[in-house]
């Protein structure tokens, strides 16, 4: 399997940006998942649109399909993954997160708003992954926070909730976030069609505002499809 034509093809159909990345690190000596050491990353911006997992959804059977016409094993962990019923990719969250996959195939690192953050797109990415056994060609994995002396989320969050820590490879799951706190406050906030009303960490965020890529730029290497965000 051809990887640049691999991520052409996600991309074309309408994917923000795709990755791969050795996952190998991460699962540590993993005997049930050790075979698949590659992730496919997907990440679609497309404004926080209700039909993001949808799309996602569709982007990443059109993954799997291509995967396995190619003789791949795979295992899909779904966007909308429930992290406590009980099922087996539920279990690999402590380790596996979609966040940390995509840090690990070069799309972002996890911001002190506890949220993946692209250069680009900034902390404005749904995320699908797909383990492989495929050889894919991985991109530069990004090991720490690029969030610089950047504290805007922490210094604005209503909620308190934002501990003001960075996230490494070395420290993959530091406490970001106090998410009682943030409950607590999206609990008394204005509601939009039923959903907590606030998001405030995401578009204050310097990274991927309107559409402009900040400095530094997290992945020479990943190749992302040109989105309009609008002004």
């Amino acid at each position: 399997m051809d990887t640049e034509i691999f991520r052409e093809i996600l991309l074309n159909e309408g994917a923000s940006v795709v990755g791969f990345g050795s996952v190998t690190e991460a699962l540590d000596s993993d005997r049930e998942m050790g075979h698949l050491a590659r992730a496919v990353s997907i990440g679609l911006c497309a404004n926080l649109r209700e039909d993001n997992l949808k799309e996602l959804r569709r982007l990443q059977t059109r993954a799997v399909k291509m995967l396995k016409e190619a003789g791949y094993r795979i295992l899909s962990i779904p966007p909308d993954s429930d992290r406590v019923n009980g099922k087996f990719v539920s279990r690999l969250y402590p380790r596996l997160t979609h966040k940390i996959a995509a840090t690990c195939a070069g799309i972002g690192w996890i911001g002190r708003n506890g949220l993946l953050v692209s250069s680009h797109f900034g902390p404005r990415l749904s995320l699908a992954t797909v383990l492989t056994d495929a050889p894919l060609v991985v991109d530069a994995p990004i090991r720490e926070s690029l969030c610089g002396e950047c504290t805007l989320c922490r210094d604005h969050c209503p909620s308190d909730a934002i501990t003001g820590r960075d996230w490494s490879r070395s420290d993959p799951f530091p406490v970001l976030i106090q998410a009682d706190l943030c409950r607590s406050h999206k609990g008394k906030t204005k509601r939009t069609d039923g959903k907590p009303n606030c998001g405030l960490c995401i578009t204050i965020c310097p990274f991927g505002r309107n559409g402009k890529t900040a400095e530094p730029v997290a992945n020479p290497r990943a190749k992302e499809r040109k989105v309009h965000h609008g002004s």
